[in-house]
């Protein structure tokens, strides 16, 4: 059987990420709601804890991750164009994007919903979970489940005195967003690459959906709401990525809020990394957290949890400029020292992590 079997959710940030990818490839796929059933029975016995999205691929591979099921069906289907851009520049943009839609846009992701849409939320997991339940036993079940994600708020560093930097930051996002969709209908030129498809992860599934933060969005940036509905249906585009490897000038506030924000809570949370690997021994599984750090965001400070998997992701950011020939890479620090970004061109993570039986893992 050629079909792809996708296991997810419309409330989940990254099965909206690989709905997306997926629809944009335009391979054959189901996708069947992440019940409790479908946990107990595919997902546990597969991948050993509860999580989604989760890939059965044709012939019955199982992948989990989000970034790892898009690798997989790119190596499968080998089609054109392909969704990591295949010029250096882009391909290293892309995974900056993909760092920080993936693990720094879940801040105001995750405040929107549990703030102002939290009722709303616990409806739509009981839901998931108990089809045949009724409305009122489904919102109590919803409630029991939602709760551990709720709690997550405070590990990501969402707190009263963050929030109101968190609320300023993402306004002034999508107001960048906006200005950069004036000009170009995807994140890198006239069609849809990885960077979107991980965009579309905090901005449909929770943003764009959930009802209070969708009707903000539609009202602050409309062109963003267009853009979110556009990718998430798989709109293929009408062109290509930029001519010659180039990166659109309007992607630039956007890049250096990552290094204003984001890339200061990995180079803490890399220290911590440090001190762990320098007594851990190859093979080793890191834990999900390494202690507390403090993050930074529009003059509001507050503690957060040194979270191990964001190291997985900047790693591929590092790769990505490691990989670059002279001429790309000189480019790539011009476009560093304009948005402050300049450290990362010399920060490298002190050993390399793995994914090894859907954990991470020291190589």
């Amino acid at each position: 059987m050629d079909r792809y079997t996708l296991y997810g959710a419309e409330v989940s940030y990254f099965t909206g990420k690989v709905r997306a990818y997926l629809r944009w490839r335009g391979v054959d796929f189901q996708e069947l709601a992440a019940t409790q059933a479908i946990y107990r029975d595919i997902i546990l016995p597969n991948v050993g804890w509860p999580v989604i999205p989760v890939m059965v691929m044709p012939g019955g591979t199982v992948v989990q991750d989000s970034a790892d099921i898009i690798d997989a069906v790119e190596a499968r289907e080998t089609l054109s164009p392909p969704a990591i851009p295949d010029t250096p520049l882009q391909r290293f943009v892309a995974q900056l994007l993909h760092l920080y839609a993936d693990e720094w846009l879940t801040l105001p992701a995750m405040h929107y919903r549990w703030t102002y849409n939290e009722d709303w939320a616990y409806g739509q997991f009981g839901a998931l979970s108990a089809p045949q339940a009724s409305a009122p036993e489904q919102y109590e079940i919803g409630k029991k489940n939602g709760q551990r994600f709720k709690g997550a708020l405070p590990v990501l560093g969402v707190h009263p005195a963050t929030i109101p930097g968190i609320e300023i930051s993402y306004e002034a996002f999508l107001a960048d967003f906006s200005r950069h969709l004036e000009a170009h209908p995807f994140l890198l030129g006239g069609r849809p690459c990885l960077a979107d498809f991980a965009f579309i992860g905090p901005l449909y599934a929770h943003l764009y959906r959930d009802p209070a933060s969708g009707a903000l969005m539609k009202r602050l940036a409309p062109r963003v709401a267009d853009w979110v509905e556009r990718t998430h249906a798989g709109e293929r585009g009408t062109g290509d990525l930029m001519a010659e490897d180039a990166i659109p000038a309007t992607l630039e506030p956007i890049l250096a809020r990552q290094m204003r924000e984001q890339f200061p809570a990995l180079v803490e949370t890399a220290r911590l990394f440090e001190a762990w690997a320098g007594e851990a021994a190859a093979g080793a599984f890191l834990p999900r957290g390494l202690g507390e750090i403090w993050i930074d965001i529009e003059n509001t400070r507050g503690p957060a949890q040194a979270r191990t998997f964001p190291l997985y992701r900047l790693q591929a950011v590092t790769d990505a400029y490691d990989a670059m020939d002279e001429g790309a890479k000189a480019r790539a620090d011009l476009l560093l020292e304009r948005v402050l970004g300049a450290p990362l061109k010399t920060f490298r993570l002190p050993k390399r992590l793995v994914r090894t039986n859907s954990r991470l893992a020291l190589a």
